[in-house]
């Protein structure tokens, strides 16, 4: 848990008034901007509407344990335990923003905490991805066709991110600026409640992937980026379908697999170039052409524009003050910073050896 001392206690004022003095709602709505993403539904109100179908309450009462009639009571508990325990914690408190963390942890109040924090503790341990995160940073990333989101979800109502690693090069940009792109288009993704219940399916394209690729993030980073997918970021990712991996995965795979948890690592589902494979899990309706489906051609553009639509509201929530600064992170908090990388740089040395051995 973090140690708090850093901030004086609350005078007058209570807790409650304390984190109402910075901006804590959900960043604001552009109208003309969400008309123009009808594919795509818009952030949510400032003032929390449940959305869900009623098949989607009753799915998410059944994976979840969220009840409708104790939602906003559960919610409740989350926030008084978030201005009672940690009461210098400047973080967002509306509705909206407190649910996507009870349900990415079946409304667990101590895990669901703890996960904010380490939402939070994230942006602190990592300041080259999150300082001055929007999406004009990182149009250079989008421009190249690294990701995309496909606009049609699957038939579980989850979508689909598209990552394609093999249209980086090193010498393009830094491999943090692809880290910095997907976890903006994770922000937008969770947005909706639809995804909060649905969650979401990761499809990675791994043609053109060498070993310059392979080699360049390191166990370091990748642990990071694991960590903040597994523990600091409440999204659900159902699935993680992988295909026309070259024989050099096997050798990225052991760098990534041991930062894996086992209900993670089960859900890696390795395709090759067997588009078949790829249909049973996800159907040809939804999948480009490119993927031998029936959506037409494999649209970049789209979700580019969605995300530089956007902007105003990634500015209200990332260019802000370090919500964590000024606290103390203890050494057992999730994300080790530095410390980690002298035994990562051991590790990565014999991992660089299977990497050779697999290209």
């Amino acid at each position: 848990m973090l140690t708090l001392n850093a901030f004086p206690a609350p005078s007058s004022h209570s807790m409650a008034d304390q984190h109402e003095s910075i901006d804590l709602r959900s960043p604001p709505v552009n109208p003309s901007a969400a008309a123009g993403q009808s594919w795509f539904p818009g952030p949510p109100p400032p003032i929390y509407t449940c959305t869900l179908t009623p098949e989607l309450v009753a799915k998410a009462r059944e994976e979840l344990q969220e009840k409708p009639e104790w939602r906003l009571r559960d919610v409740q508990a989350l926030r008084d335990m978030i201005l009672k325990e940690q009461p210098n914690l400047r973080t967002r408190l509306d509705d909206a923003f407190l649910l996507r963390f009870l349900r990415a942890r079946k409304f667990d109040y101590d895990r669901a905490l703890q996960l904010l924090l380490n939402y939070h503790a994230g942006r602190k341990a990592w300041p080259e991805v999150f300082q001055d995160l929007k999406p004009s940073t990182v149009k250079h990333v989008l421009d190249l066709g690294f990701l995309t989101v496909l606009p049609q979800p699957d038939p579980n109502g989850r979508y689909i991110l598209c990552l394609r690693p093999g249209k980086w090069k090193p010498n393009d940009y830094p491999f943090v600026d692809n880290v910095r792109a997907i976890y903006l288009t994770l922000e937008k993704l969770i947005q909706p409640e639809e995804t909060q219940v649905n969650g979401i399916v990761i499809l990675a394209d791994y043609t053109g992937v060498g070993m310059s690729q392979a080699s360049n993030p390191g166990p370091f980073l990748a642990k990071k980026v694991v960590s903040i997918l597994q523990d600091g970021f409440p999204i659900r990712i159902k699935a993680v379908n992988i295909i026309n991996e070259p024989r050099i995965f096997k050798g990225i795979f052991a760098i990534i697999k041991p930062f894996l948890k086992e209900k993670m690592a089960e859900r890696y589902i390795l395709h090759g170039s067997d588009l078949r494979s790829l249909h049973r899990n996800i159907p040809r309706s939804v999948l480009p052409q490119e993927y031998g489906g029936t959506a037409g051609q494999l649209d970049m553009r789209a979700w580019l524009r969605l995300l530089l639509d956007s902007e105003e509201e990634f500015i209200v929530e990332f260019c802000q003050p370090d919500p964590l600064e000024g606290v103390v992170l203890p050494d057992s908090m999730l994300f080790e910073g530095e410390q980690a990388s002298g035994q990562d740089d051991d590790t990565f040395r014999g991992l660089r050896s299977q990497l050779y051995y697999c290209y």
